[in-house]
């Protein structure tokens, strides 16, 4: 077999090795071009010294807000998380004393309540057979009243022995003495003594009982129903009223902070449902054991809720403060940037179009500011607002180099 090489097929094979001639040049000439130029520094992490400055455009520079650093009042905090619940010194479970019928239960949940304030009625067996007690009492009484009366009058005539004076006495002593207890029983159950007068004058018994409320507050629960049998102490409690204007925090916190606290010190409680304001309060108990499986303590605060807008179950997130303030040097947290490394940078200026990267320390994070423990002095100008704008471009020039 035999391969004919023709001209143009001769001239191609020439073209091939002059194309890779021309090739092997311009890699010898790139390497030799390369001798003698630094290589980029090792891992993109390492900013080199000219990241740390930035130059902005009077259009860049609306970009950002320039400030002064100032100071501001730290203090030393622990932070829990816990619920929201009664008062339960300021609540109460309202239960007649007497069981019966409930006849009438106007008030619903959440209504204001006043101290004294009729709550529910009930019709009351007890209260019957007391009322017919004193009504008897009172015939009684009456009746030998008017038998002494009787007798004195006989005695000064000598119509009786000295002996019948003294009996229908006697009688009379004791009728007082039954008639005052009777009076005593009614009044337990809550009439008040023109009440009693009324039932011994009209020879009426009334069996209806009046279940008050002990303390001024609002209701917050109802189980009565008219034609519910009540028992004293019988749960549920036809009703509960609770003082709201104080409620308490109750959290757990950490072992190792359990030393911090005491009671006295301020509370500051924030809640889901109020994003944007905080509840006030104070230390009132620090429990007295550690629960051994959580390693916890429990904390209670009296918070004061004049609004009513707290509400038992709550999660609530609690700041706890531990000590006096400090006044450090502080800076908003738009001007603050935290680097791929983990260092927390700010942008110092002079001339307000000139910027340097500064490295600073940071402690306490508290009302919108951040500590500044070291890397600032008072009166720096920095960038307060879209700091991290420049550290986009500090570092996008790093790569691009």
């Amino acid at each position: 077999m035999r391969f004919d090489t023709a001209p143009g097929a001769r001239g191609g094979a020439l073209n091939s090795r002059a194309a890779g001639a021309i090739v092997a040049a311009a890699l010898a000439g790139a390497a030799l071009s390369g001798c003698g130029k630094t290589e980029p520094p090792a891992g993109r992490g390492t900013l080199p010294p000219t990241a740390d400055k930035v130059e902005l455009s009077d259009s860049q520079l609306k970009t950002i807000t320039l400030g002064t650093v100032s100071t501001h009042a730290f203090s030393p905090q622990r932070t829990a998380v816990g619920g929201i619940d009664f008062d339960e010194d300021r609540a109460v479970q309202v239960y007649s004393n007497y069981a019966g019928k409930i006849i009438q239960a106007s008030l619903q949940i959440g209504a204001p309540v006043t101290r004294g304030e009729p709550l529910y009625t009930i019709e009351s067996p007890d209260l019957m057979q007391a009322e017919s007690t004193l009504i008897a009492a009172a015939g009684v009484y009456d009746l030998t009243t008017r038998a002494l009366e009787r007798a004195r009058r006989l005695h000064e005539t000598n119509g009786i022995a000295d002996k019948d004076l003294e009996q229908a006495s006697s009688d009379q002593m004791t009728a007082e003495g039954a008639l005052k207890a009777a009076r005593a029983a009614v009044l337990v159950f809550g009439k008040s003594e023109a009440e009693i007068d009324a039932l011994i004058a009209g020879r009426r018994v009334d069996p209806v009982l009046v279940v008050r409320s002990p303390i001024a507050g609002r209701v917050t629960a109802r189980n009565a129903q008219v034609g519910l049998l009540v028992q004293p102490g019988v749960a549920p409690a036809p009703y509960a009223v609770a003082d709201l204007s104080t409620m308490w925090m109750v959290a757990n916190v950490a072992e190792t902070d359990a030393p911090l606290f005491r009671p006295g010190q301020p509370v500051r409680v924030k809640v889901i449902a109020y994003p944007d304001h905080d509840f006030t309060g104070k230390i009132s108990v620090i429990g007295a054991t550690i629960d051994p499986g959580a390693h916890t303590e429990a904390v209670r605060a009296d918070v004061g809720d004049p609004r009513h807008e707290l509400r038992p179950g709550m999660m609530a997130t609690f700041v706890i403060g531990t000590g006096a303030a400090v006044t450090s040097l502080a800076m908003p947290p738009d001007g603050v940037v935290r680097e791929g490394d983990g260092s927390m940078n700010v942008w110092v200026t002079v001339d307000g179009h000139h910027f340097t990267r500064r490295t600073v320390k940071i402690g306490l994070i508290q009302d919108g500011f951040d500590q500044i423990l070291d890397g600032l002095s008072p009166g720096d100008r920095v960038v307060t607002r879209g700091a991290v704008f420049l550290s986009n471009m500090a570092n996008a020039d790093t790569s691009g180099d």
